[in-house]
């Protein structure tokens, strides 16, 4: 395949994903490319934005078979004459905060959006503002009163400029803190776990009735990949998380209940680094495990009726609470057997009497027997 040079290119934030313009003699186009890691799980995502040559009467079939990206048809294009070439100087690529889609800017005119659902199923989906009409390389951008992805892109646009002047996070980490200090009283430690890059996120510690607590701040600022399109309109019950951890103080010291804790730090930043999605019943692994588990059981319904409580909105969704509590080898096999395996493994826990808090228990699942040795060469 031939491809036209590139005019502009902007990685979304965990550099799984790049976004690219490109530009020849002939057309222009919008691409989001998997980065090496997922390469063999998700295909290319492209955008047809404008013709530098008049449209043809007919499908530009001769460019698809070369290879060459190919010229849109006139019955699909705003213009027929040919458009002047884009000024790499006026575009700007802004990523959503899911960080699996992305739209384009030029010179603070919307040209196109690729949204972030697109990269988990088959067909190509894009919005180009120079079409007219749906196609196979990409459909109408419209309005934002006529397309929720144009009005999307704009509420996105704000988003980044209101994280741009630098005040939000204050109010995140504010409303956050109130919230968990209501609960376990006042913050003893707070650790940041953002690298220093965006979006900042930290770990407070609480104290609080002989149980050393752990909650994460800054994961609900951004939705989470995959969520939009697995669960559609119910996507606002989903998207959003911040992740708790609870050890009680009699049987794990207060340094070593830290440690444990760490794995907070890494899972916060899973969905983004891994393209994926955390909630109610899903199994992670992890070295820091206490002797005897393998990994963590993530569930808001750990925690009993009179421990949950509700966290602040963030951009007019709710986010979820989820506890995570140690599991064994076998354990995190039942749950990943089928996909209600995390829901049946937290009602056998509830069921033997454990809640969000770690406590040394028994192991709520028969552990998987030993594989019979090998059957040596010539015997029966």
């Amino acid at each position: 395949m031939t491809h036209q040079p590139l005019i502009a290119e902007v990685p979304n934030q965990q550099h799984t994903l790049t976004a690219i313009v490109e530009q020849d003699a002939r057309t222009a186009y919008f691409y989001i490319w998997p980065n090496d890691l997922f390469r063999s799980q998700y295909a290319v995502r492209g955008c047809w934005l404008r013709n530098l040559l008049p449209a043809p009467a007919q499908e530009d079939r001769a460019a698809m078979e070369q290879g060459i990206a190919p010229l849109l048809s006139a019955e699909y294009c705003r213009t027929l004459e040919a458009e002047p070439m884009l000024d790499p100087a006026g575009l700007q690529i802004l990523w959503e905060p899911s960080d699996d889609g992305a739209a384009l800017w030029y010179y603070g005119q919307l040209l196109a959006v690729i949204p972030g659902w697109s990269l988990y199923q088959d067909k190509q989906v894009s919005f180009s503002a120079g079409c007219i009409k749906e196609n196979r390389l990409t459909a109408p951008l419209g309005s934002a009163s006529t397309n929720e992805y144009y009005a999307r892109a704009e509420q996105q646009r704000h988003f980044w400029r209101d994280w741009h002047d630098g005040h939000l996070w204050d109010v995140v980490q504010r409303e956050l803190m109130q919230s968990y200090q209501a609960q376990f009283g006042e913050s003893v430690k707070y650790y940041a776990i953002d690298q220093g890059s965006w979006p900042p996120m930290a770990i407070s510690q609480h104290w609080h009735r002989g149980v050393w607590y752990f909650l994460t701040l800054g994961m609900s600022i951004r939705p989470m990949p995959q969520v939009d399109y697995l669960f559609d309109e119910l996507a606002p019950q989903y998207r959003r998380v911040e992740l708790a951890m609870a050890v009680d103080g009699e049987v794990m010291t207060e340094a070593n209940a830290v440690q444990m804790a760490s794995a907070l730090a890494e899972f916060a930043h899973l969905p983004w680094a891994r393209l994926t999605w955390l909630g109610e019943g899903h199994s992670l692994a992890s070295e820091v495990a206490p002797v005897g588990f393998e990994s963590f059981l993530l569930a808001n319904g750990l925690a009993p009726e009179a421990a949950q409580f509700r966290l602040p909105k963030r951009d007019g969704d709710r986010p979820a609470l989820l506890w995570a509590t140690p599991i064994t080898e076998a354990e995190r096999q039942f749950a990943q057997a089928d996909d209600r395996g995390g829901q049946l493994l937290l009602q056998r826990l509830l069921a033997d009497g454990n809640d969000h808090v770690f406590r040394p228990r028994q192991e709520v699942v028969e552990s998987a027997p030993p594989s019979p040795p090998a059957t040596p060469p010539g015997q029966r």
